[in-house]
């Protein structure tokens, strides 16, 4: 039976609709062939990117210049080739309200092997990766003029990445997303932080998927899509920077934890997983969010920006704990 669910504390909603959907096995996909040839983020290729603007390589963090690319490298950092913001972007006029294209457009290779991914990734790598994140983000966050740096990673050509290296992104804009500020109005009308609540009784839900000592990974009541999960720190902290090391270790098992269960259990599925943090209020609560690419929005969801998830988030932990039995087989 279909369901009109209420976001947590969003004035926004999602259908459930369990009886439009096919057998969840038709999201599962078969492993690719990794293609033989390398590309141009592997390593030995570092001269056919842009020069990298941070390379981590045994603790230290360098730089390519002119006349040297830095090799043997562990996570690369380098401008987007095909940037959607620059920062030469020159005037613009215009009847309409409207500003130069300034910012910043990042590539962060998590990774010199082709092969590899998330969830082959060691510990080591995977804090490795979440300080990366957070130096990233704070060094285009210190540049005037930035407001906001998106971190994001596309992977699978279904979910926009064009590359089949692993890799994340970042884009470094001079505006806040409205998205995030209308949220923090609806937040700071609160006595205490929702996320906070939603950590405390999710926690103890039929959906918690994982959690460690400072993260709890849930597939929230209120997806939009199938198997969609959600990342939230334990303790309120609005943004990466406030995060220690044994908590960018933590932050590290879990992504990595959501997208071994889901590869686990689901296959190679597209997904997208997003940072939303507010570096100016302490009122927000940091929060990950984890979509997999299994539908595309039509009609109805464009119009009413109202979502069909046919798999409820009670039955879609099970499928990635690899627990749900139907009695079909």
């Amino acid at each position: 039976m279909s369901e009109i669910r209420k976001h947590y504390f969003l004035d926004e909603y999602c259908i459930i609709a369990p009886g439009r959907s096919k057998r969840p096995s038709v999201f599962k996909t078969e492993k690719k062939e990794q293609a033989s040839n390398k590309c141009v983020f592997c390593a030995g290729e570092e001269d056919k990117t842009p020069l990298a603007t941070a390379v981590y390589k045994n603790g230290s963090i360098l730089k390519d210049s002119e006349s040297s690319r830095v090799t043997g490298w562990d996570v690369r950092c380098m401008p987007n080739l095909y940037p959607a913001l620059a920062p030469d972007a020159g005037e613009v006029n215009s009847d309409h309200e409207v500003f130069p294209g300034y910012g910043f457009h990042e590539v962060i290779v998590e990774t010199p092997s082709h092969e590899n991914m998330i969830p082959d990734l060691s510990d080591e790598e995977m804090s490795l990766l979440m300080k990366v994140y957070q130096d990233r983000v704070i060094h285009y966050e210190a540049i005037d003029n930035i407001e906001y740096v998106s971190l994001f990673k596309n992977w699978g050509e279904k979910a926009g990445a064009s590359l089949e290296h692993t890799h994340s992104q970042l884009m470094a804009m001079p505006i806040k997303p409205p998205l995030l500020m209308e949220e923090m109005k609806v937040i700071g009308s609160f006595s205490r932080c929702p996320y906070c609540d939603i950590v405390e009784k999710e926690s103890k839900s039929e959906r918690l998927l994982y959690e460690n000592e400072h993260f709890t990974v849930i597939t929230p009541y209120c997806s939009k899509v199938p198997y969609e999960m959600w990342i939230l720190p334990k303790i309120h902290t609005n943004h990466i920077s406030g995060f220690d090391q044994n908590q960018l270790n933590s932050l590290g098992k879990a992504i990595r934890s959501a997208l071994s269960c889901l590869r686990d259990n689901m296959g190679e599925i597209p997904y997208n997983y997003m940072f939303y943090q507010l570096r100016d209020e302490p009122g927000y609560h940091f929060n990950l969010k984890l979509q997999p690419v299994t539908t595309k929005a039509a009609g109805f969801e464009k119009n009413t920006e109202v979502y069909i998830n046919t798999m409820p988030p009670e039955t879609a932990v099970k499928y990635l704990q690899g627990n749900f039995k139907d009695g079909s087989e």
